[in-house]
């Protein structure tokens, strides 16, 4: 089928003795690609380590908002070293999240901030993470208009709009199969058929009929059979499209 994951974390920790047996399994359930997508330092290299291993899976390397408050004194540094390797096709995931108190929004921006000015540098597509924080990821988008995708999207269709017409692609998960998922939906129905991107964020957001199991990227066919409805293509389209989507954002 052609499936592109572009966004999963794969880690050790979340699949236990699994995980070695589930990659390899993968291309056997037509997925051609994964983007293995670290949040800090320690995931970065870990998500790295098994694109060496796994022909099909590139890597992503950044510093998600949640640990925005915990970085050593030379993170950018070693980010930059790992943004080097030939295994890294994106900076992520990065982003802005004010679901919670901590770490601080000023410290959050900051990061995120200097993340994009790094990507822009090196020309690099960003992953972005953007919850209960639109106004100010939208206001550093403008600012700095990298060119990337808000994943595991949960704006409304104006947002979408404006985000698509600053370059950036839409990135949607199982949530989109959800029946309260109306809002989704929408900002589906609102983004072009070539700013579509496929994704798991597995082992989260499975879709219907697997929600609230661990998800994994040959779920996807789920995923992508409401979004072609959406669009009013078939499944297999829908799939090959956004495979070459994500292709060509990532450079590969």
């Amino acid at each position: 089928m052609g499936i592109f994951d572009t966004h999963a974390h794969y880690l050790r920790e979340d699949f236990g003795e699994e995980l070695d047996g589930l990659l390899a399994e993968l291309p056997s359930m037509g997925v051609e690609r994964v983007l293995a997508v670290g949040c800090d330092l320690e995931s970065s290299l870990e998500e790295i380590a098994l694109a060496e291993r796994y022909r099909y899976i590139k890597a992503a390397a950044g510093i998600h908002p949640e640990h925005a408050a915990e970085l050593p004194a030379d993170w950018e540094k070693r980010l930059e070293e790992m943004l080097g390797s030939e295994n890294v096709c994106a900076l992520g995931e990065i982003g802005l999240d004010y679901h919670y108190p901590e770490p601080p929004r000023e410290l959050q921006r900051e990061v995120f901030e200097r993340q994009l000015i790094m990507a822009n540098r090196r020309d690099m597509a960003v992953i972005i993470h953007s919850r209960d924080a639109c106004e100010d990821t939208m206001n550093l988008l403008r600012e700095y208009k990298p060119r990337g995708v808000l994943h595991c999207f949960s704006g409304s269709a104006e947002t979408a709009r404006e985000a698509v017409g600053l370059g950036l692609y839409i990135g949607f998960t199982g949530v989109l199969t959800f029946k309260n998922a109306k809002k989704a939906v929408a900002a589906c129905e609102a983004v072009p058929l070539d700013r579509l991107l496929l994704e798991t964020d597995c082992p989260y957001m499975a879709p219907e009929p697997f929600r609230g199991k661990k998800s994994h990227s040959g779920m996807i066919p789920r995923t992508a059979a409401k979004m072609a409805e959406i669009k009013g293509v078939s499944t297999e389209e829908m799939i090959e499209t956004a495979r070459r989507n994500g292709e060509r954002l990532f450079g590969l």
